[in-house]
C-alpha cells in the first residue's frame, strides 16, 4: 500500500535527476500498462512510499481516477528517459463505449516512481476522434533510429522547443521536415505522403508555458506536458536529423 502526495511538492521532487536504465523504465510502463488493462493502479511498480498522483495537472485520487478503470487498449508506445529518470505513455482505446486517448508522464525519484500525471481525453475534448488517432498513430515509424544517427537530447528538445515558441513568436525558426505530419486529437495534417506538412494551422499569440519533458534519443523523441494558455496539453514529437517528421498533440478542454 502506498500513500498519494497531493501537493506540487511531489511533482518537484520527484523531477530531480537520476539516472535510470531502459530496462527499468520500460518494466515500468509495462506495468502501467497492465494496471489500465486490468483496473489495478496499486499494480504499477515500483512506487515510492509516497506518490503524486495527477489528471489534467491537478492532484486527484489514484483509487478513482482513470486506471481504477479497466480498459482494453489498442496501441501504446512509450518514450524512456534514461537521463531524467523518467518516461511518457501514449495509450489509445477505441471501445466504442467509451474511447479515449491517454498520455501519462511517470517521474522516478531513487529508483522508484514518485510521480504519475495523466491527461485523459475523451469526447468533448479538442478534435477528439480515438480511431482517427489510432488510424494515423499506428501507421507511423518511430523506430529505434540507429546509433550513429541520432540526435543529441539538446537537439531533439531545441527542435520541439522551437514549435512550441512559434505559437507566440512568428519570428521562431522551427526545423520543419519533409515530410512532417502532425496529429492534433483525432485529426492529421498528412497522408502518409513524401510532401505531407505540419507548418499549417498553428495560431499565434498563444504562450505555451511550464513544460516537462520526456526525452528518448533511442527513438529520437521527445514529450512535453505543456499549458497551452489554460488548458492542459501534450506536444510529442519524433524527430530525424534535427528536424520535425511527427508531432502528437492531447489536449484536455473539459
Amino acid at each position: 500500500m502506498y500513500r498519494l502526495a497531493l501537493s506540487a511538492l511531489g511533482l518537484l521532487a520527484a523531477q530531480a535527476a537520476a539516472q535510470c536504465t531502459r530496462e527499468d523504465l520500460s518494466a515500468a510502463t509495462d506495468s502501467l500498462l497492465a494496471a489500465q488493462t486490468a483496473g489495478t493502479p496499486d499494480a504499477i511498480a515500483p512506487l515510492a512510499d509516497t506518490v503524486a498522483y495527477l489528471e489534467a495537472f491537478k492532484t486527484a485520487d489514484i483509487a478513482t481516477g482513470i486506471l481504477s478503470h479497466p480498459l482494453k487498449i489498442d496501441f501504446n508506445r512509450s518514450l524512456l528517459d534514461t537521463t531524467a529518470c523518467a518516461t511518457y505513455t501514449e495509450i489509445i482505446v477505441t471501445d466504442a463505449a467509451h474511447p479515449y486517448v491517454i498520455g501519462t508522464q511517470m517521474r522516478f525519484l531513487d529508483g522508484k516512481i514518485a510521480n504519475i500525471s495523466s491527461l485523459v481525453t475523451d469526447q468533448g475534448d479538442w478534435l477528439f476522434n480515438a480511431t482517427g488517432t489510432y488510424y494515423w498513430a499506428s501507421r507511423e515509424n518511430w523506430d529505434p533510429i540507429p546509433e550513429d544517427q541520432r540526435d543529441s537530447r539538446e537537439v531533439i528538445q531545441a527542435a520541439a522547443d522551437a514549435y512550441a515558441d512559434l505559437f507566440n513568436d512568428k519570428s521562431v525558426q522551427v526545423p520543419w521536415g519533409t515530410p512532417c505530419a502532425r496529429l492534433e486529437g483525432g485529426a492529421y495534417t498528412g497522408s502518409g505522403s513524401a510532401t505531407d506538412r505540419c507548418d499549417v494551422g498553428v495560431p499565434n499569440g498563444v504562450a505555451l508555458v511550464n513544460r516537462r519533458y520526456v526525452i528518448d534519443e533511442t527513438i529520437g523523441a521527445v514529450d512535453i506536458f505543456i499549458d497551452f494558455a489554460t488548458v492542459p496539453d501534450s506536444h510529442e514529437f519524433r524527430v530525424e536529423s534535427g528536424k520535425l517528421r511527427f508531432v502528437h498533440t492531447i489536449t484536455v478542454m473539459g
